[in-house]
């Protein structure tokens, strides 16, 4: 069965204005939490002084789009925001505490010292497009025109933007796996398509084929994937893809597919969508500089896609950004440009660090499902006694100082993700430590 979009409240989330079940009961369409509108700094109405009137001012009304009202502020906003507040250890949202390799920072300031400071080529420097070219190659064993199959845009998140608005049309069907990164909804929302979700469901997050293929009607235009998976860490299998680009391939569908974390993948080998046999033509491929290299401020991405998808894609990112930083484009051709014990050694590095809080989660009392790739990994939080996953995220940051996102927030049908909440292990060591002998002193299973 389809999974439908449900906004009902939950109880639990009548919780005071600036709390974190303001922030998730928001996402489901209620407006709890604290008003953008303009207030007096008591946060009591403003009086109105003219013609020495005791009438109060009418507040204005806040405007936005009725395609994008429910989504409000981001859920890793207000994270990041409470966990600074309260001085929680932030597992929540997915940056690194450590910084990127010092030669791509080096290329980055002498492109700057070389007067590379203007406007950009509005769909990349030449030099990023071919390093894009020249590591796709490597990864997938596909060669692509640089010139005519590469779209350099600020980040993988404009790089989605630019696909949904790019490519589709409105009403067109979308269907994505939930749980799923929330720009995906957002986007598609702009686009005005109507999306359809196949959820997965742990422990193992599999694809549900039948559901999918019952899901495809001739009225579907894309199918969303995101592999290696946030917020699951789940890889999708080459049976999985090969049956899914079966049915696209059947069904005149085309894919989408982001794969930010391709060099972050542990227990498989990770397998591009355009790279299975008939594929390219009707997949673009999303990318980005930013988990690889830990540098997710610089926002550098790409989409790579065959002429005829790319020029859609173009024409959307002309208008939403038209050009990415220069400075930051030269330097990102040096980051691909790595020997590959770089992705060695950051595999490795990332392994150690999944490691101490996989290990450490189990010993607090977690149920913790496998991740595969990522730096993320999801848990369930039922034994310790909350009633869902937002009141625990919210007592876990208030009484232990740690932060983790509630998966309901991913979902069409929040109720999916009650029982779930997602940990990051992108921190340095101690940080991880640190979190982990917080909760095993102050987070008791009930």
């Amino acid at each position: 069965m389809q999974s439908q979009c449900i906004w009902t409240p939950f109880k639990q989330l009548l919780l005071p204005s600036k709390s974190i079940a303001a922030v998730s009961s928001a996402r489901r369409g209620i407006s709890s939490y604290p008003s953008l509108m303009a207030s007096s700094p008591a946060g009591k109405d403003v009086v109105s002084t003219q013609n020495n009137s005791n009438q109060k001012t009418q507040q204005p009304l806040q405007h936005v789009a009725k395609r994008l009202e429910k989504f409000k502020t981001t859920i890793f906003t207000q994270m990041s925001s409470l966990a600074i507040k309260h001085g929680a250890i932030n597992l929540g949202q997915g940056f690194p505490n450590f910084d990127g390799p010092e030669f791509v920072k080096e290329a980055a300031i002498q492109a700057i010292k070389d007067g590379k400071n203007q406007y950009a080529r509005g769909y990349g420097v030449p030099d990023l497009s071919s390093a894009i070219a020249e590591r796709f190659k490597k990864d997938t064993g596909l060669v692509v025109d640089p010139e005519k199959e590469i779209t350099v845009t600020s980040g993988c998140t404009e790089a989605i933007a630019a696909t949904m608005l790019g490519l589709i049309n409105p009403g067109d069907e979308v269907i994505l796996f939930a749980p799923f990164y929330d720009s995906y909804e957002a986007t598609l929302s702009m686009a005005g398509a109507k999306i359809k979700g196949i959820t997965l469901r742990p422990p193992d997050f599999s694809v549900p084929m039948d559901e999918l293929k019952s899901a495809i009607t001739q009225d579907t235009r894309a199918v969303l994937i995101n592999t290696p998976h946030n917020p699951t860490g789940k890889m999708f299998t080459r049976e999985e893809l090969s049956t899914i680009a079966s049915l696209c391939i059947e069904n005149d569908v085309l894919v989408f597919t982001d794969e930010v974390y391709d060099k972050l993948a542990f227990e498989m080998d990770h397998i591009s969508m355009a790279s299975l046999p008939g594929m390219y033509e009707r997949t673009v491929t999303l990318n980005s500089l930013g988990k690889t290299f830990s540098l997710t401020g610089w926002k550098i991405g790409w989409a790579i896609a065959p002429p005829h998808l790319t020029w859609g894609v173009r024409q959307a990112h002309s208008f939403l950004t038209f050009a990415t930083s220069t400075p930051m484009q030269w330097a990102a051709a040096a980051a691909l440009r790595a020997p590959e014990s770089y992705y060695v050694e950051l595999k490795r590095d990332y392994m150690a660090k999944k490691e101490i809080l996989v290990e450490g989660l189990k010993a607090v009392g977690f149920k913790v499902f496998p991740s595969s790739g990522t730096y993320f990994v999801v848990v369930d939080h039922t034994p310790f006694g909350l009633e869902n996953d937002v009141a625990f995220c919210e007592y876990l940051i208030k009484e232990v100082g740690v932060v983790a996102i509630p998966t309901s927030v991913f979902y069409l049908n929040p109720e999916d993700g009650k029982n779930l909440v997602r940990f990051t292990f992108c921190k340095d060591e101690g940080t991880l430590r640190g979190a982990v002998d917080r909760m095993k002193e102050k987070l008791k299973r009930k």
